[in-house]
């Protein structure tokens, strides 16, 4: 779940099974009673059809927590320039970095970095189309060192420089849950 609208449609279907949540979080709820057996299967079944799945293996959870992580700091447009995703990641999950990175390349198929590069990239295209921001405004925001910096990294994604992505429009913008992982 990475958004609002996600939030309220997963606990829209919590309340239709009389699941009573106690917290509900990007990729994590917890309730104030287990559910019943029936009452699990007719919450996978419910969330699939809404594009939803449920994780019970610990990796995919971490790998979950990792993505929302990212995703919570690329939103919030409130990178420094010189962000350590290492650190951050390590302080926020309490791990060693080379375990979290090997998971991710493991279950994703590409770097943490790249993920994050492409958290990035959707970010940009998202102001761009609103015309919230100039090139310089967002590359400050998300910590790029430089508009050459970002405008290169943005074609090298997109295939588009970010002024003529910006004259096509929203037509090639993706829902960040909806964000392929593919190589950067």
């Amino acid at each position: 779940m990475v958004c609002h609208r996600c939030l309220m449609a997963v606990n829209q279907e919590l309340e239709k099974l009389h699941l009573e949540v106690r917290r509900i979080n990007l990729g994590e709820v917890e309730l104030l009673k287990a559910p019943t057996a029936k009452q699990m299967q007719q919450l996978t079944e419910r969330l699939n059809v809404i594009g939803f799945e449920l994780l019970d293996d610990q990796k995919q959870k971490q790998i979950e927590k990792i993505k929302n992580l990212l995703i919570k700091k690329v939103q919030s447009g409130e990178l420094e320039e010189h962000f350590s995703i290492i650190d951050y990641l390590s302080k926020s999950l309490h791990k060693d970095y080379s375990y979290i990175s090997r998971l991710f390349s493991e279950v994703e198929g590409i770097t943490i970095e790249q993920f994050f590069i492409l958290q990035k990239t959707e970010k940009v295209k998202e102001w761009l189309v609103y015309g919230e921001l100039n090139l310089s405004e967002i590359s400050y925001k998300l910590g790029y060192s430089s508009v050459a910096h970002l405008s290169s990294q943005f074609k090298k994604i997109t295939g588009l420089t970010p002024s003529h992505f910006k004259k096509l429009g929203s037509s090639h913008r993706h829902p960040l849950d909806k964000v392929k992982s593919k190589k950067v």
